[in-house]
């Protein structure tokens, strides 16, 4: 995006990257070497800066969170809580971290929340809807008890998310859905947290802090003499 960022200025700007999206850096290492005017350089500096430590420090914080889970099976997801604008942008450095994409609208999979549930009736009629509608298009639910969970698991979930369950909860919930759906853990995730919910056998835990908590990367550019 930096790149563009210049393009968009008239593209008098050179950028050569010392670096590939997604590997590790270490301090004062230079990134990249941008020639050209100083007048260009200095009007799309912050706006390059910006989408450069935003999105590495979306990076960032993904891989520690993945490596927290890196000894089990489970996948890491984000979710739709983005900055207006950077979605696209922000699902890429999630990947570029070490994560894995959730929906990317509302257009590529149901996920079935409260509002729908009590907007349908009933999680059953909920999701029987969804799988008129579109039979092709994955239908996740989310539950919010065990009850909830073996009603989703009846009327055909693909996925079922466990939302604020308790590590116990989680458990009993593998347990009780014998790999019929893919669960997903979400609610109350943090780096102290996260192996101890993975651990419990889920397919996937979503974090809304990868997207939504930004730290930037402190970044700076420099010119030369």
């Amino acid at each position: 995006m930096a790149d563009e960022v210049f393009k968009q200025l008239g593209g008098e700007v050179s950028i050569e990257w010392h670096v590939q999206d997604g590997d590790k850096v270490e301090p004062n290492q230079v990134l990249c070497t941008l020639t050209g005017p100083a007048r260009t350089l200095l009007t799309g500096e912050r706006n390059a800066m910006n989408f450069i430590q935003t999105l590495s420090g979306c990076a960032t914080v993904t891989a520690e969170y993945a490596a927290k889970i890196a000894h089990t099976e489970c996948r890491l997801l984000d979710t739709r809580k983005t900055i207006p604008g950077l979605r696209s942008a922000l699902k890429y450095a999630v990947a570029c971290g070490g994560g894995y994409n959730h929906r990317i609208g509302v257009f590529d999979a149901y996920l079935i929340k409260e509002n729908h549930i009590i907007a349908c009736g009933g999680i059953t009629k909920a999701i029987e809807t969804a799988k008129q509608l579109n039979p092709g298009k994955p239908v996740e639910v989310e539950t919010e008890s065990l009850e909830e969970l073996q009603q989703a698991i009846d009327a055909g979930a693909d996925i079922i998310m466990l939302d604020n369950f308790t590590t116990d909860m989680m458990r009993k919930a593998v347990e009780i859905n014998a790999g019929r759906a893919a669960l997903e853990n979400s609610g109350n995730v943090a780096l102290e947290t996260i192996a101890e919910f993975a651990e419990t056998g889920v397919d996937y835990i979503s974090v809304g802090a990868l997207t939504k908590h930004l730290k930037a990367m402190d970044l700076s550019m420099r010119f030369k003499d």
